[in-house]
């Protein structure tokens, strides 16, 4: 497709903060580059909490990949695919499709230039929601609480509408994640209203719940540095 850059590691971060700083890295590949087969090898060498393989430019069509297992559905390497394919295409605005294996996904970017993703829950990673009593135990954390979390979000009201969380994934291979969209679509369909989530070192997150099924989040995605496949 017209402008399609074929850099075989193109590096985003999404939910960077106000000032395009923090975010979670994402790697995106070109999927005729890597053989089915080998994508979780090289999703494991990158070391990334999510790389994404893109099949199909036109139509939106990706996989999701963790250091230890394939995702059929993710936040974050979505709203990265949203942003980028939007560029790719010079799409400011209108809505589009994103097709990873948990479900269609529609995508957009907003006026002020966030990329957004609206999902189905069901297909979602099924995170522990637990609430903690101020924002500054959520800072105090070292890791999980509990043995038996080993893919749980912790958290707390900052203000209304604003939340501190954190989240933590050993059962996907990643210790500690920067900044989690299915977390964030989780909480804001659990709390049933719109939220901003504080996550990680600084990230920002924005989410809405849609209705009993699905929920979108969004947020600022910048590009860094390419890298060369492991």
């Amino acid at each position: 497709m017209p402008g399609r850059d074929d850099t075989p590691v193109r590096m985003l971060r999404v939910f960077t903060d106000e000032d395009g700083h923090w975010g979670n890295p994402l790697g995106v590949i070109d999927g005729e580059l890597v053989l089915a087969g080998d994508r979780q090898q090289v999703a494991r060498a990158l070391g990334f909490s999510e790389t994404i393989f893109i099949d199909d430019y036109a139509s939106g069509r990706l996989r999701i990949f963790t250091p230890s297992v394939e995702l059929p559905l993710a936040g974050h390497p979505l709203v990265g695919a949203a942003w980028l394919l939007s560029q790719l295409r010079r799409q400011e605005s209108g809505v589009f499709e994103l097709r990873p294996p948990g479900g269609l996904v529609s995508a957009w970017r907003d006026e002020a230039g966030r990329a957004w993703v609206d999902s189905p829950l069901a297909t979602l990673p099924d995170w522990t929601l637990v609430e903690l009593g101020s924002p500054e135990a959520v800072e105090e954390l070292t890791g999980p609480l509990n043995p038996d979390h080993d893919h749980v979000v912790y958290w707390a009201w900052l203000e209304i509408g604003f939340i501190r969380a954190r989240c933590f994934a050993p059962r996907f291979g990643v210790a500690e994640d920067e900044a989690t969209g299915s977390a964030a679509l989780r909480l804001t369909a659990f709390l049933g209203e719109p939220l901003q989530i504080r996550q990680g070192k600084g990230s920002l997150l924005h989410a809405r719940p849609l209705d009993t099924e699905r929920a979108c989040v969004g947020g600022t995605v910048v590009e860094d540095v390419a890298l060369r496949l492991p």
